[in-house]
């Protein structure tokens, strides 16, 4: 059995000002793995992001982040999945609250995330993306534009990576656009709110299906901090005390990981077999100890 609801009402937080709603807000003690276990039932979040976890027309959840939690917990014996809808920026403070119990959203492990929620073994892995205005009028190629140029304006997911991303590049404050949801993105750009959508490769791609009126840049460059190029790796969130919950499900995910069922999910989602054969180049606890 499966429903949903949505968090509606709730503001869109940025991730830097999480450590300080946290020490206003406080925290809400998780449900044990042993509690819902014998209820059955459990809260799941989405952010509504395709593809990586969002809800149907029927509010089923789709995405590898939804159908690969649908299994791990049919597995764990838990059944009934109320879906949560909430904005990304959110997932970690409902997490934090206990308005939720796990986040299937394919969120990014990085350190700083690490110090506020558990993660699961890493599901995905996925490379960046921009998205601009049909033709690519301003010539943009890449996020170093946007460091290079005063010119040009980038939006990006209020609490996504691209944040992060765009200020270890040195990307000015005012040249960074922040929206509340992927679905305002297209928008954002046709009324010259801003010059291009910094996503992962996959999100942008799927928003270019939407209009005639954006496009992917071709050739785009990717990124590099500290010299590496960005790559992400993402996995199931869970609240800091449901250590228990967590280790259960990595239990059966990491199995999972190496069933052709848990690749025909990826691909079927868009994932590049480049992008499966990442999911397993590092583990959580690697991720989480490296510096920003």
């Amino acid at each position: 059995m499966e429903r949903s609801t949505h968090d509606v009402g709730r503001a869109t937080w940025a991730w830097w000002a999480l450590p300080l709603a946290l020490t206003v807000a406080g925290s809400s003690q998780a449900a044990s793995f042993d509690e819902l276990q014998e209820r059955g039932s459990i809260r799941v979040a989405v952010a509504n992001e395709v593809p990586y976890g969002y809800l149907d027309d029927t509010g089923q959840g789709r995405g590898p982040g939804p159908e690969v939690a649908r299994h791990v917990l049919g597995e764990l014996g838990i059944d009934d999945i109320e879906w949560v809808v909430t904005s990304f920026g959110d997932l970690i403070p409902g997490l934090e609250e206990g308005r939720f119990d796990m986040a299937a959203a394919e969120m990014a492990i990085r350190p700083e995330r690490c110090q506020r929620v558990l993660f699961s073994a890493p599901n995905t892995s996925y490379g960046e993306g921009l998205l601009v205005r049909a033709a690519n009028p301003l010539e943009i190629n890449g996020y170093a534009d946007f460091a290079d140029r005063d010119d040009i304006r980038v939006a990006v997911l209020g609490g996504a990576t691209q944040v992060d991303i765009m200020a270890a590049l040195g990307v000015p404050e005012d040249q960074v656009v922040v929206i509340d949801d992927n679905a305002a993105a297209i928008d954002t750009l046709l009324d010259d709110r801003a010059d291009a959508y910094a996503g992962t490769g996959l999100t942008v791609s799927r928003l270019e299906e939407q209009s005639p009126e954006v496009e992917v840049v071709q050739n785009f460059e990717d990124p590099k901090v500290n010299g590496e190029i960005v790559r992400s790796w993402g996995a199931f969130t869970f609240p800091r005390d449901a250590e228990t919950l967590r280790d259960a499900f990595d239990t059966v995910l990491l199995d999972y990981r190496n069933t052709q069922a848990w690749e025909d999910t990826l691909e079927d989602n868009g994932f590049t077999q480049d992008d499966v054969l990442n999911a397993f180049r590092f583990n959580t606890e690697w991720l989480c100890g490296q510096e920003e």
